[in-house]
């Protein structure tokens, strides 16, 4: 339960970076260059949660969960292969 709460803190950060980025792009219209861009993206603090999101997310699926509930599961799978 606690990986899929940190699974979906962590999307919720990213996709409020992401909205922040796409937000600034902006700026490119207004008719500042990429290198400009990039330097006033790395400078906000609002579009750090795009990377923080993504390494919160990699961490919920690589980390390794308690086996109370992987056992639970094997069991139901066996229990469901011998009623099929």
């Amino acid at each position: 339960m606690t990986r899929i709460l940190f699974f979906l803190i962590g999307f919720v950060f990213m996709v409020l970076g992401l909205s922040f980025i796409i937000l600034y792009l902006n700026l490119l219209s207004l008719g500042y260059n990429l290198s400009v861009y990039v330097n006033f993206i790395i400078r906000r603090i609002e579009c750090y949660l795009e990377p923080i999101g993504l390494i919160i997310m990699l961490l919920a699926l690589t980390i390794k969960g308690d086996k109370k509930n992987e056992l639970h599961l094997w069991y139901c799978i066996k229990l469901s292969r011998l009623l099929l």
